[in-house]
């Protein structure tokens, strides 16, 4: 008795987590049914990874901002801004198309140093610095693109949005191509449970582990399951996308970061209470001097990918994509006053708003519909992070 006690005081302490892997399981059951079973057909699945790559992008570098207790409004236009340079750089400048990427990625560096130093240095709260920059930046892509479209890119371009890994050798879906996507599958399902396995090991030696060991093991088995499950999906179709494996390496690298590096510790602490952190010692002006280069990049490599995706570089790019990272991260359990959050409930966030989309669109539900679910839907989770908070103080 005393075991199950104590499992479910740890899901009770663990509801905000928890609670937002069940709602994305719930939400993908629900549109499974009501499309008829259209929502997991393998085409269907690959398109929502890559519509949806450039805004999950964005939510990793969002959720740091918002555990540091800041807010981005640019990312959006930086995106839209980048997408123009680097499409100057190609077909104006006569860049090849690596050097595009770079140089937009160079871009988004200097724009977040630039962002960073306002809010940073001089203490402008990040709120007017970026709707500042909103408007700035949206205002330089309509300058740079002449109020006009630049296309087409270079076939090598647009892969990082819409390409798949090994497409020439492996051509068809029938071909082993599907072997070579279960395969990463599987490798990464192997890597998630060893790293998980070490992790935990090295929290029972020092005494810190309270998650029950049939938890554990049951989280393992679900997060392996719907690893194996995608990969499958996209196997089934034309294997894996490149932007994918980009995301997955930036979720990794960057889950690693804020869980085990000393910045990682310096932003939780910095949002959690910025007085203590600097009577600790930290230097809070670096940090969000770094969050908002860092931010800056993660909204180039977003603006790079939905351009090569469209194979265009337009004004109007990126509209939006702001308020889409916003919500991934406070759906994903980001808290509102800082000091909350994780990387991994951020993708989470993401993908609820993403299958919600998808969900509602081959239902036919019209855009205005939509963004009322979805505002409905970003409300409800903040909502819940006060009743969780107001709980846990009782």
């Amino acid at each position: 008795m005393a075991t199950i006690k104590d499992g479910v005081d740890f899901l009770a302490s663990r509801l905000r987590q928890i609670g937002i892997f069940l709602a994305l399981i719930v939400i993908i059951a629900l549109f499974q049914v009501l499309t008829g079973g259209s929502l997991l057909q393998p085409a269907n699945v690959t398109n929502i990874v890559v519509q949806n790559s450039y805004i999950l992008i964005l939510a990793i570098g969002m959720v740091m901002i918002i555990i540091a207790g800041h807010i981005d409004l640019s990312v959006g236009s930086v995106a839209a801004f980048v997408g123009a340079m680097s499409g100057v750089m190609i077909t104006q400048w006569g860049w090849p198309w690596w050097a595009g990427i770079l140089g937009g990625l160079v871009v988004g560096a200097l724009v977040g140093a630039w962002q960073g130093f306002w809010v940073a240095y001089i203490g402008i709260p990040a709120f007017i610095v970026t709707l500042a920059g909103m408007l700035l930046f949206r205002g330089l892509t309509q300058m740079v693109l002449g109020n006009q479209q630049i296309t087409p890119f270079p076939t090598e371009y647009r892969q990082l949005g819409g390409g798949f890994v090994f497409p020439e050798l492996f051509p068809a879906a029938t071909s082993p191509m599907e072997w070579i996507t279960v395969g990463l599958g599987v490798i990464a399902t192997v890597l998630l449970v060893s790293q998980q396995v070490r992790a935990r090991a090295h929290r029972v030696k020092l005494g810190l582990e309270d998650e029950p060991l049939a938890w554990f093991l049951i989280k393992l088995l679900f997060l392996g399951g719907i690893i194996l499950a995608i990969t499958f999906l996209l196997a089934s179709f034309r294997g894996t996308p490149i932007v994918l494996v980009v995301l997955g390496v930036l979720i990794v690298v960057y889950t690693a970061v804020m869980n085990r590096s000393v910045f990682g510790r310096h932003v939780y602490a910095r949002g959690g209470n910025q007085h203590a952190a600097e009577l600790s010692g930290i230097n809070v002006k670096k940090v969000d001097f770094y969050l908002f280069v860092n931010m800056g990049v993660l909204a180039a490599l977003a603006g790079l990918v939905f351009t090569g995706r469209l194979n265009s570089a337009g004004p109007g790019a990126g509209n939006l994509f702001e308020l889409d990272a916003i919500a991934a991260a406070f759906i994903g359990g980001a808290a509102v006053s800082g000091g909350v959050g994780t990387v991994v409930g951020a993708i989470t966030g993401g993908l609820i708003m993403g299958v919600l989309n998808n969900g509602m669109s081959l239902m036919g539900i019209g855009t205005d519909t939509q963004q009322f679910i979805k505002g409905l839907v970003l409300l409800l989770a903040v909502a819940f992070d006060v009743w969780n908070k107001r709980r846990n103080r009782g």
